[in-house]
């Protein structure tokens, strides 16, 4: 199982894509985000899809209904028992109360404007071959469904004068059909995939995501940043190394830096838009994502315990033969620097002999850069002194940074005096 929970998927990322007019297609929306799709056959898939969205922008720009109706004729058609009126149609002219036909006179209506908008406005104007073949099957289920209805002639009754007791019967046994050949459901289910993919297609395009381009054993990101900053600065990685160590300065940017890399391999794994402007990466089919994680107090682990247990589960699959993205951020630094030290040494060379995976860690641990081989790069994020003051331009770099902000930061503060 992926470790993706400082992804923060359902409060941070599940925003960008979520326009959604109902909770059916927001949990669909959720459920797409929290499973990386497992081969790039599909991945393409997905992603021409929302190609296929981005192409009938033009029909779909004001896509709408009353939230209310969609919540009626679901319930009506899911959850209300509603009889085929065909097999007694004489006790139901006749014996029916005005009560009771005043009711399926109401839910029908509403079943017929609801249906009929999503017909005749926006589902039969679609262009098909915008899709691909199998998904294109979907939006014709769906089309069929609705066109069981006869929805253009009852739609005319009700607009013209009103649905009468033999138009009442006519729909029941209709629904009634429906439910025999047990379509409702299917319906739902095409129906809610369609607004989830028609909603992230539209978070692709107002956040001008780029769909990534899949390649081995490299990973090139140009303009990457971190979707959720109002004035993110935007980078460049490109690299061949299957180990990245990532160092410089604290509040330099690194935990931002790795978070941006992150959704970006994450993203590209769903089949969709990633935070760059460009992208080739390879495929990965286990992610571990760890961004200043503290504490697991559930399991009882210490900080230290529970990056040693992460480390575990990441080598374990990458032992079994799993291609992984993992992100340590701050690797080891809950337990003292010789140790600290001793282990990153050992874990950045071993990891280094996976060659189908990808690690990205940063670390404060100087020593660290003397660590190398052709696997393993080093990286950092940028700080400049001006007049002794650091200043921190976000810029990620090759190599190594020496500068100690703290040092400066105490010494700015008086502090050295004050503890003389």
């Amino acid at each position: 199982m992926n470790n993706t929970k400082d992804l923060n998927i359902e409060k941070e990322i599940l925003p960008l894509f979520d326009y959604s007019m109902n909770m059916f297609s927001r949990n669909k929306i959720l459920e797409i985000l929290e499973k990386p799709l497992q081969s790039t056959t599909d991945i393409i898939e997905r992603q021409n899809i929302l190609k296929g969205f981005s192409e009938n922008e033009k029909i779909l720009k004001g896509y709408s209904y009353t939230v209310l109706y969609l919540n009626e004729v679901h319930f009506f058609l899911n959850d209300e028992k509603i009889e085929d009126l065909s097999k007694k149609k004489l006790k139901y002219k006749l014996f029916t109360s005005k009560q009771e036909k005043t009711k399926y006179t109401s839910k029908l209506n509403q079943l017929v404007l609801f249906f009929h908008r999503l017909e005749s406005k926006y589902f039969t104007r679609l262009r098909l071959e915008a899709f691909p073949k199998d998904y294109a099957l979907n939006i014709k289920r769906i089309l069929q469904f609705l066109s069981r209805f006869e929805l253009d002639k009852f739609e005319q009754i009700i607009r013209e004068k009103s649905l009468k007791d033999n138009h009442i019967i006519e729909l029941t046994e209709k629904i009634n059909e429906t439910k025999r050949k047990e379509l409702i459901t299917p319906f739902w289910e095409d129906f809610f995939l369609f607004e989830s993919y028609l909603s992230i297609s539209n978070g692709i395009a107002k956040n001008n995501f780029a769909y990534p381009i899949f390649t081995d054993n490299s990973i090139k990101l140009r303009d990457l940043y971190h979707p959720l900053l109002k004035n993110p600065v935007k980078n460049n990685l490109e690299t061949n190394s299957n180990v990245i160590v990532l160092n410089g300065p604290n509040m330099s940017g690194k935990s931002t830096f790795l978070k941006a890399v992150g959704l970006c391999m994450y993203f590209g794994h769903l089949g969709i838009g990633i935070p760059a402007l460009e992208g080739e990466i390879p495929f990965c089919n286990y992610f571990s994502i760890e961004i200043n994680r503290r504490d697991d107090i559930l399991n009882g682990y210490s900080h230290f315990m529970t990056e040693v247990m992460t480390l575990k589960n990441v080598v374990e699959q990458a032992t079994k033969g799993k291609k992984c993205f993992a992100v340590f951020d701050e690797l080891f630094s809950g337990t003292n620097v010789e140790d600290g030290f001793e282990i990153c040494k050992t874990t950045i060379n071993g990891l280094s002999k996976f060659n189908q995976s990808y690690f990205f860690i940063s670390t404060h641990i100087q020593e660290l850069k003397n660590v190398s081989n052709e696997k393993i790069e080093n990286y950092y994020i940028d700080c400049e002194l001006i007049e002794n003051i650091p200043t921190f331009t976000y810029q990620l770099k090759k190599g190594w940074s020496d500068i100690k902000v703290g040092r400066i930061l105490f010494e700015k503060e008086g502090l050295n005096k004050l503890l003389d």
